[in-house]
């Protein structure tokens, strides 16, 4: 199912796009039919085109509830955890820990090529979970938890590790479990940007 954090009965319309999710991230959205997607899902074709239209709708409806269900996952990080440095590294441990557990719904965010599905001019980074993640990284310089520095780079220096990683776990690259790297990538965004402490700082 293409949810992170719960499971839920499928509808028709879940179930479309839990087979799409899987034939598009095996064997990419340009090499996946709509007959595919109905012998995967034991649905209709009809039932197909009834709750999306064609195959881009598909597609389109299955990133706008992916994009939609990590959005949430950063809102009750940020609503729970108070430090904006900690919110940055709980982000960041959960999508290791779902790069293992739902790396089909990870690569669609991360691999997938979107354009060949959304308007030419959209890019991911700016869709609302990115810019939330770079929400708390502007918090965390206010607040003196960063280094005062530009924000977009900050944000690079924070998450590109981490993503660059999950890439080449899905990609098979790296081998072992991309959770086993956590604290190296932490301590390594940290070193450059972590504000030192009164009790740092000699």
């Amino acid at each position: 199912m293409p949810f992170l954090t719960k499971n839920a009965p499928e509808q028709i319309d879940m179930k479309i796009m839990t087979s799409a999710l899987n034939l598009f991230v095996e064997n990419g959205y340009h090499n996946v039919t709509v007959h595919d997607i109905q012998k995967r899902s034991g649905v209709s074709i009809g039932a197909i085109y009834h709750h999306f239209g064609s195959k881009e709708g598909v597609a389109t409806k299955l990133f706008n509830h992916i994009i939609n269900e990590l959005e949430q996952l950063i809102s009750t990080i940020t609503e729970t955890i108070e430090s904006p440095s900690e919110q940055c590294k709980e982000i960041i441990k959960k999508l290791f820990e779902y790069t293992e557990s739902k790396p089909n719904i990870i690569a669609f965010v991360f691999h997938a090529k979107h354009t060949e599905f959304l308007s030419g001019d959209y890019l991911v980074y700016n869709s609302s979970p990115f810019i939330k993640m770079r929400e708390v990284i502007a918090k965390g310089i206010e607040c003196g938890e960063f280094l005062e520095t530009d924000k977009m780079a900050a944000s690079s220096c924070i998450y590109g590790g981490a993503i660059r990683m999950i890439q080449l776990r899905l990609d098979g690259i790296i081998e072992k479990p991309i959770t086993e790297y956590y604290d190296t990538i932490i301590n390594a965004a940290w070193s450059g940007l972590k504000a030192e402490t009164p009790a740092e700082v000699s």
